[in-house]
């Protein structure tokens, strides 16, 4: 059975489903489609074969909204109500959470900037940024529920969207620049953005960020959410003795420590597939989501998750594999960063954990038949560290 067939199935259950029970329900990354290591759509790869265990083929309750009417969309998944029309403009962060907070919208006031474990479970991986002569571009979202613009002129990618989230774990660069982190529904990161504050004092700071023409930063959009704030994306983790750790607000179950091998992503796949632990064998890569909803944002040191987990690496090589081949360039799948998020900007010499752990970027797939240059991870703006061997955490 393909992914789509099941997702159309468990569309039909889904609000008598197990999800609905769980206080973390994760949604379905929506990713439909397998790719080989140089980006091209394959068939789903039967199991036991190479490449199987792919995003497309794990599968989740899909995505669910209903269109009120009244300019709000509710997720019947995780239950949260959206502000279905975002702002136009890009505010400061400070800004944001004022209009949030007093936005009356659908007989509602008790709107709030979403968390980034709330504002990721929107995204739709089914997005790519394509060139203009690839074709229309795709966002990260759900269009059918939800309005969305790409910006105007040359930064179309630049689709930035705030959270509520602080990167607790030091300045967003060099100095004293607090940031918060953003999902881009334009090119489908997750990244820590300046405020416009200072780090230490909360104070405004003319150097925070990206510094514009008048010295502020740029700025992220805004789509506000209402619910019960503290629910959603909380974990209730249990030791189970045996080298996994069971999630019961998400219903899954983790393995407890990578095994301090780095791998390439195909090899990652394989490894889980094989992995017989806690007297389970039905382990798998996790997706971007899975992987994501461990993330411990509310620590202040690196790495970032319960302590309940262990890490075998240092801080700077913490990037963990997703199944979920990146749509922007599809010889890349998604990593969550659990260390330091290293990148570099304009005229900087040396990497900075510039995007902050619980950052979510794109690893190289492979190497093999391909030459990877500085220059092929660079945006306009910015290099990221990207390498082919990152760290693996199965799940089931």
């Amino acid at each position: 059975m393909t992914k789509l067939t099941l997702l159309a199935a468990l569309l039909l259950g889904a609000q008598s489903g197990a999800a609905q029970d769980l206080t973390y329900p994760l949604v379905d990354t929506m990713q439909d489609r397998c790719f080989d290591l140089m980006g091209d759509v394959i068939n789903c790869p039967a199991a036991g074969h190479a490449l199987y265990g792919q995003d497309a083929q794990d599968i989740r309750t899909p995505a669910d909204y209903t269109d009120n009417g009244d300019s709000t969309v509710t997720d019947n998944v995780t239950g949260l109500l959206w502000q279905k029309t975002p702002t136009s403009d890009r505010l400061q962060y400070a800004d944001a959470l004022a209009a949030c907070e007093t936005l009356d919208l659908g007989g509602r006031t008790d709107w709030r900037m979403p968390s980034i474990k709330e504002l990721y479970s929107l995204a739709d991986f089914r997005g790519e940024l394509l060139r203009p002569e690839e074709g229309e571009p795709r966002p990260y979202l759900g269009t059918e529920a939800f309005d969305f613009a790409y910006p105007d002129g040359p930064m179309i990618f630049a689709g930035q969207y705030w959270s509520s989230t602080l990167h607790v774990k030091g300045p967003v660069i060099n100095g004293r620049n607090q940031g918060a982190f953003g999902f881009n529904f334009a090119d489908g990161h997750i990244k820590s953005y300046g405020t416009g504050l200072d780090f230490y004092t909360g104070a405004p700071s003319a150097t925070s960020g990206l510094p514009t023409g008048d010295g502020k930063a740029p700025g992220n959009f805004l789509r506000c959410v209402a619910g019960d704030a503290g629910v959603y994306g909380v974990n209730e983790f249990t030791d189970n003795g045996d080298g996994t750790v069971t999630d019961t607000a998400t219903g899954l179950m983790w393995q407890q420590s990578d095994d301090g091998t780095r791998r390439e992503w195909a090899d990652a796949m394989a490894y889980c597939e094989a992995l017989d632990l806690g007297g389970h064998g039905d382990w798998h890569l996790p997706d971007s989501k899975a992987l994501q909803s461990i993330v411990d944002y509310d620590r202040t040191s690196i790495p970032a998750i319960d302590p309940i987990f262990g890490t075998t690496q240092d801080s700077e090589t913490l990037d963990f594999w997703t199944s979920t081949t990146f749509g922007d360039i599809k010889s890349h799948a998604n990593v969550i960063v659990f260390g330091r998020a290293l990148s570099k900007s304009g005229d900087q010499t040396e990497y900075t954990d510039w995007h902050g752990a619980g950052a979510q970027r794109s690893s190289i797939k492979t190497l093999t038949g391909q030459a990877l240059t500085e220059e092929d991870t660079c945006s306009i703006n910015a290099c990221d560290i990207d390498r082919p061997d990152n760290l693996v955490r199965c799940v089931r």
